[in-house]
């Protein structure tokens, strides 16, 4: 019996060594301040056949690994997508629409994330590095990669990208009615500005 719970006790010693130096190095900060804009378009590409709006970023983070930022995953609340292009019931439909079934569907996926996985340095003068991370939007999941603006101070973040495009077709955001899909641009921008720490 003895024997047991000393190997009992070694085993646990083990873990919780092997949990601490898997976790040495590494820190979390924490998003605080987020601004993540959408543009979308109609097949004659103009000002007036242009919509734009936000979505809100419901929790999110930074991660370091010996003080250097290597990833971040970020979960993003689509039912707060909304247009701000239009105003008074023209907005509201079209709000209303893009939360609809017949494209982002968000009473069945109420959210969407992102997850880094690589950050590498850029010759950009304005967009220092390039990242790349998998973006999942209705349960569908892409490879993306953008540039970004990114200044760290510790933990502080304060992280830019470009304006970058999505294919809304690669999510399954099209309307069901395929003759009135065609009318809208398959691309669509997203340009993201978040702080952390």
């Amino acid at each position: 019996m003895k024997k047991l719970f000393l190997l009992t006790l070694m085993l646990c010693s083990v873990f919780l060594l092997a949990q601490k130096t898997k976790t040495k190095g590494v820190q979390i900060s924490k998003v605080k301040t987020s601004d993540i804009r959408w543009w979308g378009y109609k097949v004659v590409k103009s000002e007036a056949t242009t919509h734009s709006g936000f979505v809100k970023l419901k929790n999110g983070k930074f991660i370091f690994k010996d003080k250097l930022l290597v990833g971040g995953d970020f979960t993003i609340d689509m039912r707060s997508l909304t247009n701000t292009d239009l105003t008074g019931e023209d907005q509201v439909k079209l709000t209303n629409h893009l939360r609809s079934t017949d494209f982002f569907e968000v009473k069945k996926f109420p959210v969407a994330k992102f997850v880094i996985t690589k950050i590498l340095p850029s010759k950009n003068l304005e967009y220092n590095y390039l990242v790349y991370g998998n973006l999942t939007i209705k349960g569908k999941r892409k490879t993306i990669s953008f540039p970004a603006k990114i200044r760290t101070n510790d933990r502080f973040v304060e992280f830019e990208s470009a304006k970058f495009s999505l294919n809304r077709q690669d999510y399954k955001a099209f309307y069901k009615s395929s003759i009135r899909d065609y009318l809208i641009k398959d691309q669509m921008d997203i340009q993201v500005k978040l702080t952390a720490n």
